[in-house]
């Protein structure tokens, strides 16, 4: 049997050192939406139209039933022929459908007398090599042939999954699910690329334990699986929540989470999302700093943005959320998509993240020097829009963020404007690009954040602001609706509380452009900031 047991085993040592040291990065960014794109040797191989035939061929040459062999296949790869990277350092990359990697890999293609490239970029090589492997397996545990039921404890053996809970989730409720359950993968023109027939079976593998699992203590919707691989975030604004992080496992979800939960992994996520959506698992708390980005922060990778947290490590800052899956498939599943949209909405509102493509961020954008996950093809435009519809942002209701850099405005609902005398400034914890501030004094020359509303509505409003000792503990922020009139008016103190959004009120506000004023009007001797308002 193989000495290569978890497909995430590595030197501890290494992975800390990736996790959490810093990474040379490229100056080039990738346009927003866009993570940097695989090199020509971690794409997919193209697929034959019709698999069914090639299934076939490798369960009769190495006596494994063609259902089982069929079943590990999409487990692992949704019938999908990938060519893995290392999401995690000594991680071995999966190849083919079978997701053969290491030992297995090498063991596989020895056995099917085939060379190891071939079993990683033939499909019917890797298939041949996938079944040569499983039968080897089989035969070490003296499984009976003709009960499917039996196959299991190959099964597990070749997942690479040593987490005995991870094992019999990933038997019974992934691969003995699908067999239950039936699949079916049809061409772009609707013909039958391959095939699974329902087939009732139960494996005979110690189930997984019936108890009633704790919800995530951030997501309700996620079980909780604590992971000790995190520590505390920094005090002050680099360590407030400010992006996420999009990252695929490179292997299965069972697998995934299992390794990440493991203390001698060195490395973890705060989310991992499986392959169908069904399941969300949270291993780390959102308030603390995951090992999940083995980089420091670089603006130039994310079209400029927040470039005060420039050199800063990224897992100061970033919430990370895994998925079971490759960089290199060619697709991801609907469900996959929604579970991480809604999951990505509700970390997003909880940790006043701004939901787009450069605080919603690939792991391969960050760290480009080498992951490319979640790859070219994860669908980040109706993934975003996914995200702003859950959270209600896609609507009239929905918020709208007004910098003092109209650049990053949309100018058809928010704009900004100074009257008077306003010096720019650029000092860490600024929102968008950099802010502005005006001494105190008796004069009416205000910052104004004007925003569209298409109907009377009540929203609540936020500021955002640097702290400094120079600053006024009362700077006014005066709000008015699209008639002028005041509906509100509030006194904050921009010595605290900075690199945030702090809530100013809430205010009922008329159809058409209201506005938020930030007045110089207050005691003298200090500075008023204007940076950036929400609306919500």
């Amino acid at each position: 049997m193989s000495t290569f047991r978890n497909p995430f085993a590595a030197a501890a040592v290494a992975l800390v050192l990736s996790a959490c040291g810093p990474q040379t990065q490229p100056t080039e960014a990738p346009p927003a939406e866009t993570p940097s794109q695989p090199s020509p040797d971690t794409a997919g191989s193209t697929l034959p139209r019709e698999l069914d035939p090639l299934f076939a061929q490798a369960a009769q040459e190495f006596n494994v039933p063609v259902e089982l062999l069929k079943a590990v296949s999409y487990a692992e790869t949704r019938w999908q022929m990938v060519r893995g990277e290392a999401e995690f350092p000594g991680q071995q990359p999966a190849f083919g459908l079978m997701a053969l990697r290491g030992e297995d890999l090498e063991q596989g293609a020895a056995l099917a007398g085939v060379t190891a490239e071939a079993a990683r970029t033939d499909a019917l090589s890797n298939l041949r090599a996938g079944a040569a492997r499983l039968s080897q397996l089989a035969t070490d545990a003296k499984v009976e042939r003709g009960d499917l039921a039996a196959w299991a404890p190959a099964v597990a053996a070749l997942s690479g999954i040593s987490n005995p809970e991870a094992q019999a989730e990933h038997v019974h409720r992934s691969v003995y699910a699908v067999m239950n359950e039936g699949a079916v993968e049809l061409n772009q023109d609707g013909s039958v690329a391959v095939s699974l027939e329902p087939v009732k079976v139960e494996a005979k593998f110690a189930r997984p334990q019936v108890r009633a699992m704790a919800a995530g203590p951030d997501y309700g919707a996620a079980v909780w699986r604590p992971s000790p691989n995190y520590n505390a975030r920094p005090s002050g604004s680099t360590g407030d929540p400010s992006m996420i992080i999009i990252h695929t496992c490179e292997g299965s979800y069972s697998s995934c989470w299992s390794w990440l939960t493991n203390s001698a992994s060195g490395v973890s996520a705060h989310y991992v999302v499986n392959e169908s959506g069904s399941e969300v698992s949270q291993l780390v708390r959102e308030a603390s700093r995951g090992w999940h980005i083995g980089a420091t922060y670089d603006s130039s990778l994310n079209g400029g943005k927040e470039s005060w947290l420039n050199g800063v490590s990224a897992n100061h800052f970033t919430i990370g959320i895994e998925h079971g899956g490759y960089a290199s498939q060619t697709s991801f599943p609907a469900g996959q998509i929604d579970a991480s949209a809604k999951l990505s909405c509700d970390i997003a509102r909880d940790n006043a993240i701004i939901k787009d493509s450069y605080h919603i961020v690939a792991h391969g954008r960050l760290q480009p020097s080498s992951r490319t996950d979640p790859g070219p093809n994860w669908p980040w435009s109706s993934y975003i829009s996914k995200i702003n519809s859950y959270c209600g942002t896609a609507t009239p209701t929905g918020e709208i963020i007004i910098d003092s850099n109209s650049a990053n405005n949309d100018a058809s609902k928010a704009r900004f404007s100074l009257t008077g005398a306003w010096t720019a400034g650029s000092s860490a914890g600024y929102y968008g690009s950099g802010y502005y501030y005006a001494s105190t004094e008796a004069i009416s020359a205000p910052a104004t954040f004007e925003f569209y509303l298409p109907t009377a509505q009540t929203r609540t409003i936020d500021a955002w602001w640097v702290a400094g000792t120079n600053r006024s503990t009362t700077a006014p922020f005066i709000a008015y609706n699209a008639a002028g009139s005041e509906v509100g008016r509030v006194s904050v103190n921009q010595q605290a509380n900075g690199g945030k959004w702090v809530q100013l009120g809430t205010y009922s506000f008329s159809a058409g452009w209201n506005k938020v004023q930030l007045s110089r009007w207050t005691t003298p001797g200090s500075v008023v900031m204007a940076d950036a308002v929400r609306v919500r």
